[in-house]
């Protein structure tokens, strides 16, 4: 078989296997057995098992990947709620990895017919099938309801050499490196590239660059002194408490800090109080006298309304004044915290969307807080994920981000530990100081460089007193923001269909050149 046509590399059955260990592997890449690099190794067996295959059997090996891969990384999905969640969110995902495993296989076919150059090979291949996994993780970032951008290959790299890369191009920009990288490797090998060492120089210059690259520096312009406070209330969706439980285990925990001397701020998590104190007169007098003695505001969150609209809603609360500052949830999770298309889906599962009773309702109020001596971005809970929500933070003036999330629906699994490492990401992707605080934990405080300065042990009650660094200066991420992606996405889809062109004409050539012949 000619070179610019090749067979399969790996029978169907054998890539088949191939593919489900490579999904298993690419997920002990990520949180929380968070050995990085695996998701290489996942990468490579996921793309190996790709070449030479035709659409539908392409289709079949990347959906046995995203299925091996999915059905690990989100299994806390079924914790309370059974496995019927849990299938169903994996399997779907799987079905967008199948798409993107059959643009990948055409790449693999369509570039060696296009052009018999080695460095084509070498080069415009391994960024091309970068580009469309890419693409594969865009739509699963935005369809449908918003969509799900967990599972990233960025989201592996939190502790990694490589995490300084998203100061520069963002998540996406990472990801986009990462595959590169590893297909860059497997056409290394399989054009026999050690007959000549210069072959291996793309690979090896993009290696270094994204190892080497530091965090673009971003400005120091003093401190903050954080209190954050993890009560470890029975804040799960099924735990069984009264009305004010939360917010009794919250001001509990609060209480042996209420002498710390200068505090600026205290952070409550997702949920906080289990009563909305722009409702209750005597639970705004507690939040008023806590910021009384700390001479301090405090952010808090609690579930608010406006007629029949339910909202996830962060205060800013300050003695005296109340609430003088609000953010409602950005991004609502789609059957978790509302159903959409609700009537399609009572008809079909409604024991499970059953559940929940109330639908939270998108907020459009700006994603920061003014403190005074700070500005906070801002992001609750899943939040954190969608890249535009942290981009505008930084853009509307934050000098340090404040997550707040709920944990407890998953205690006992890897889900805080991979949300926690895409707050370690989004530190570095806009050089900020993070606070992450949790009902139940993981909690901590992480400086720009995405390192660990304070943290709380999960499930248990605490709270942290924080000297956290305030910095200014927009990275290229956050000034690029989604140029990127769309860059990457509308190049390698562009680059797909023009290999697709030029290698249509050249087999009508071939054609053409054969008939006169004749």
């Amino acid at each position: 078989m000619p070179e610019n046509d090749p067979r399969p590399l790996l029978p169907l059955w054998v890539a088949l296997l191939a593919a489900i260990a490579g999904g298993l592997l690419y997920d002990l890449g990520f949180p929380g057995a968070g050995i990085w690099p695996l998701a290489f190794v996942g990468i490579a067996l996921a793309l190996v098992s790709l070449i030479g295959r035709s659409g539908w059997s392409a289709a079949l090996v990347g959906f046995a990947f995203g299925v091996a891969f999915y059905l690990q990384q989100v299994s806390w999905t079924a914790l309370y709620l059974g496995p019927v969640p849990w299938l169903a969110l994996s399997i779907f995902e799987s079905f967008f990895v199948a798409g993107g495993a059959v643009l990948i296989t055409l790449a693999y076919r369509w570039v060696p017919r296009a052009s018999s150059s080695r460095w084509v090979r070498l080069i415009w291949l391994p960024l091309l099938v970068a580009g469309l996994w890419c693409v594969r993780e865009a739509a699963t970032g935005t369809i449908p309801y918003g969509g799900f951008p967990w599972g990233r290959a960025a989201q592996s790299q939190s502790e990694s050499p490589f995490a300084d890369v998203v100061s520069w191009v963002g998540s996406t920009g990472l990801s986009f490196i990462m595959v590169a990288l590893v297909a860059g490797v497997i056409e290394w090998v399989r054009l026999r590239g050690w007959q000549d060492l210069r072959s291996a120089v793309p690979v090896a210059a993009l290696a270094l660059v994204a190892i080497l690259v530091p965090a673009w520096p971003t400005t120091t312009t003093g401190e903050l002194r954080v209190a954050s406070v993890q009560g470890n209330g029975p804040a799960g969706y099924f735990d069984e408490r009264e009305p004010g439980d939360v917010l009794e285990a919250q001001l509990e925990a609060t209480e042996p800090i209420l002498d710390e001397p200068d505090i600026d701020v205290l952070l409550w998590p997702e949920g906080g109080s289990d009563i909305d104190p722009t409702r209750s007169p005597d639970v705004a007098d507690i939040f008023d006298d806590l910021s009384e003695q700390l001479d301090a505001p405090v952010v808090l969150n609690t579930v608010t309304t406006n007629g029949a609209e339910f909202f996830n809603t962060s205060l800013l609360w300050r003695a005296g004044e109340g609430a003088v500052a609000s953010y409602d949830k950005r991004n609502p999770v789609p059957f978790g915290e509302y159903i959409p298309d609700r009537w399609f889906y009572d008809a079909i599962a409604g024991d499970l969307t059953g559940l929940i009773q109330r639908g939270y309702t998108p907020g459009t109020n700006p994603p920061v807080f003014d403190l005074g001596d700070a500005v906070t971005g801002l992001a609750i809970c899943f939040d954190v994920i969608y890249d535009e929500l942290i981009w505008e933070g930084a853009r509307d003036g934050a000098d340090l981000y404040m997550f707040q999330t709920n944990n407890a629906d998953f205690r006992g699994t890897d889900e805080n530990q991979q949300q926690l490492a895409i707050a370690r990401l989004r530190a570095i992707e806009t050089g900020r100081s993070v606070v992450n605080i949790s009902t139940v934990g993981t909690s901590q405080v992480i400086d720009p460089s995405g390192r660990t300065i304070d943290a709380l042990p999960a499930y248990e009650p605490g709270a942290m007193v924080t000297d956290v660094e305030l910095r200014e200066g927009l990275t290229p991420s956050v000034v690029l923001g989604g140029a990127v992606p769309l860059l990457i996405v509308s190049g390698s889809l562009g680059g797909l269909i023009a290999a697709g062109v030029i290698t249509r004409r050249s087999r009508r050539e071939v054609v053409g050149e054969g008939d006169g012949e004749g």
